[in-house]
C-alpha cells in the first residue's frame, strides 16, 4: 500500500481530487467548533475514511506517524469529536465534517495536537472484471492498490500562549552553478507552535528590491525547537546572486495586508 501524507501551502488544500477547507484547525479562547468542507473535483465517486492520527515533525519538516508522544508533546484526540467518520462524494459534490472541542475543563495549560486524516478507499473492482492470473504455482502474485490522503493538524491551546521564532544559519549556494538555493534554520521557543509565510527579497547594491522566493504555511510544531529549511530562489534576468543581499521575512498569515513580523534577517551575498 502506498501512503501519501501531504501538508500543502494553500488556504484550500488539495490532493488528487479532494479539496479541503480550511487547511488547519486551531481551537483557542472560546472557540469550540469548526466545520471542514470537503469537495470532490474528480469524475468518479470517491469514498474517504476519516480518523485522528498522531504525527511527529522531524527537523527537516517531514512528518511520520507515531503512537506515543515525544517528550513535551501532547495529543489532542481525546478532546476532539467529529462526524461523520466516512464520507462518500459524487463528482462535484461537497460535504461538511463537523468538529467539536470537549472535556477540556481540567486540561493543563499548553498546546495539544493531533491530525485529522482523510484516507481514500480504493475503488472496488467491478464483478466480472478480468484479473491477471498466472499458472506458475512457484510465482507469488500480488496487486498493489495505492491509498492516498490528506492529513491536517488539529491544535488545542489552553491558557496563555507564548511563542518566539528566530532565523539562523542562513547560507546561499548555486547548485550546479545554475540553481540559486537559500538554507536556514527556524528556532522556536515558547509553549505553542509557530506558523507563517516566508518571503525572500533580493536587494541590489543600488537598493532595488525584487521578490525572489515565497513559501507559505511554514510551521515548527511543538515540541520541536528547530526546523531546517531550504528553498530554491527564482532566476530572474538582471539579478546577480554574487552581489547585493537577501532580506528574509517570516510573517503570520492572520493579516496579509499589514503582517506582523515573526522574524527577519539579512544575508550579504558574495
Amino acid at each position: 500500500m502506498a501512503v501519501l501524507t501531504i501538508f500543502p501551502s494553500t488556504k484550500l488544500m488539495a490532493q488528487g481530487n479532494l479539496l479541503i477547507m480550511p487547511r488547519r484547525v486551531v481551537f483557542e479562547g472560546t472557540k469550540k467548533s469548526q466545520d471542514l468542507v470537503l469537495a470532490n473535483t474528480g469524475q468518479d465517486t470517491a469514498k474517504y475514511l476519516i480518523s485522528l492520527v498522531h504525527m511527529r515533525m522531524k527537523d527537516d519538516g517531514a512528518f511520520e506517524q507515531i503512537t506515543k508522544p515525544d517528550s513535551g508533546q501532547y495529543f489532542a484526540d481525546n478532546y476532539i469529536r467529529f462526524y461523520p467518520r466516512t464520507v462518500r462524494l459524487a463528482p462535484n459534490e461537497s460535504q461538511t465534517v463537523k468538529m467539536n472541542l470537549t472535556r477540556t475543563e481540567k486540561l493543563a495549560p499548553g498546546e495539544y495536537r493531533s491530525h485529522i486524516d482523510f484516507r481514500a478507499v480504493p475503488r472496488e473492482r467491478p464483478l466480472g472484471e478480468d484479473e491477471t492470473k498466472t499458472n506458475d504455482t512457484n510465482v507469488l502474485s500480488a496487486t498493489l492498490v495505492p491509498s492516498f490522503g490528506i492529513t491536517i493538524p488539529v491544535i488545542v491551546r489552553i491558557g496563555e500562549s507564548v511563542s518566539k521564532v528566530t532565523l539562523s544559519n542562513t547560507s546561499f549556494e548555486m547548485v550546479s552553478d545554475t540553481l540559486p538555493r537559500l538554507k536556514m534554520t527556524f528556532n522556536r521557543s515558547g509553549n505553542i507552535s509557530v506558523y507563517g509565510d516566508l518571503a525572500i527579497e533580493y536587494v541590489s547594491p543600488q537598493g532595488k528590491i525584487t521578490r525572489v522566493g515565497i513559501a507559505r504555511g511554514i510551521a515548527v510544531y511543538t515540541p520541536n525547537v528547530l526546523r531546517r529549511f531550504q528553498i530554491n530562489l527564482d532566476k530572474i534576468a538582471g539579478i546577480n546572486y554574487h552581489s547585493g543581499k537577501l532580506h528574509i521575512l517570516y510573517t503570520p498569515q492572520i493579516d496579509v495586508k499589514s503582517p506582523k513580523v515573526l522574524s527577519e534577517t539579512e544575508l550579504v551575498l558574495h
